[in-house]
């Protein structure tokens, strides 16, 4: 799959360095030209969850069938994963023909979605020009943000800058008071690795409501939004999409959970937690590694929340209510674990902790931030440890 997808970025690139047939920069579309926005279904690759939207523009007489694509990024780019970790994330727009899409998505089993949009001839002509001047090597990057500026966004303000005050957006298709964390959830199943992983690493930004326009960051809810949408044209009022065509008619890939999921991980290693402690509390002991590996391992995750919400660009990495359970100091006290008499302030310390734990449900209810909820386990095993410990501290 990814040596697929390396091989399709590098062929776009070609194309694009090769020029498409023509040079369209001195180019006028013709009466006969459509632009479209095109939506494809979900993928197979966590970057693929969420499906896709990009920019189609065919016109028979200048023999033109390109897409616009603002979601082309570079594994192979030797700081890509350093500029991802910062939140500095860059895409560019790719221009190519539509076929080597369509082949794509044929591929891959994702069904393809074409909105026709009702536009007049200048409109066409302004919306072609302000993509070939955004796909020039100069203008073509962007800094990527899942939620605010993506593949999905990009077609969305395009077309609000050509028809302007004529766009009439209508809002009916959310049906749900939605967050755009929940909303990602739909996409992504929440018992999944990369959703646990993305739940852990980004803060409460996630959990406001949705205005209609902030539900547009995913590729479906922009489709349903352009149905409903209008356009003024002279003194009428008339749809946005003049026709809709189905490109590819694949059944929509579900997202499903991963075999061996967090719950199931975490499950497992609560039940482990959960004997020892028995065991060391009808046995008056103290099971080390099994404290070390606890604050260990929530520390790390400490560390890591601190590190995305301070020192780097991820907008929705600030105000992340996850320290409250994985917290930093954790990772320095872990060590003082591992002694047989550790110090006594150790008791204070886990009270602290525990008193923590207790505004999880807070925060929760009062959907401050929702949690994900292969970690409960996890929680009920801090708080059964983090009580255990207080005590047998005490004595």
């Amino acid at each position: 799959m990814m040596i697929k997808k390396f091989a399709f970025i590098l062929l776009t690139l070609l194309s694009i360095t090769l020029g498409i047939s023509q040079n369209t920069n001195t180019l006028t579309l013709s009466k006969f030209s459509r632009i479209s926005v095109i939506t494809s279904g979900p993928g197979e690759a966590l970057y693929e969850k969420f499906g896709h939207t990009a920019v189609r523009v065919k016109d028979p007489v200048l023999q033109l069938d390109l897409i616009y694509n603002y979601g082309i990024f570079d594994f192979e780019d030797p700081n890509f994963y350093i500029n991802f970790t910062k939140g500095f994330m860059k895409y560019k727009l790719a221009r190519y023909p539509f076929y080597l899409s369509l082949k794509s998505a044929q591929q891959d089993g994702r069904w393809v979605k074409e909105q026709v949009l009702n536009l007049t001839q200048l409109q066409k002509n302004e919306f072609f020009n302000f993509l070939e001047n955004n796909a020039l090597p100069e203008n073509a990057s962007y800094f990527y943000d899942p939620f605010f500026d993506n593949c999905a966004t990009r077609p969305r303000d395009i077309i609000q800058k050509v028809v302007g005050d004529s766009l009439l957006f209508k809002g009916d298709f959310v049906s749900e008071n939605l967050s755009l964390r929940q909303l990602m959830n739909k996409e992504i199943n929440p018992n999944t690795w990369g959703s646990f992983g993305i739940n852990i690493a980004l803060g409460s930004k996630l959990d406001k409501p949705a205005t209609p326009s902030e539900y547009l960051y995913l590729p479906d809810y922009v489709f349903e939004a352009l149905k409903v949408s209008r356009i003024i044209k002279g003194d009428k009022e008339e749809n946005l999409v003049q026709k809709t065509n189905i490109l590819l008619d694949f059944e929509e890939k579900k997202s499903k959970s991963d075999a061996f999921s967090p719950f199931l991980a975490i499950v497992l290693f609560f039940l482990l937690g959960l004997f020892i402690t028995y065991k060391d509390i009808k046995n008056s002991k103290r099971t080390k590694w099994l404290d070390f590996t606890l604050f260990f391992t929530t520390g790390i995750l400490g560390f890591l929340i601190v590190f995305l919400w301070f020192f780097t660009n991820h907008s929705t990495a600030p105000n992340n209510f996850n320290f409250l359970w994985a917290f930093a100091p954790n990772t320095v006290v872990a060590f003082f674990l591992l002694k047989k008499e550790p110090p006594m302030w150790i008791r204070k310390y886990c009270l602290v902790l525990l008193a923590f734990l207790l505004l999880i449900p807070v925060v929760w209810l009062t959907k401050i931030q929702l949690y994900t909820y292969p970690i409960i386990p996890l929680f009920i095993l801090l708080g059964i440890r983090y009580w255990y410990l207080q005590k047998t501290f005490k004595r």
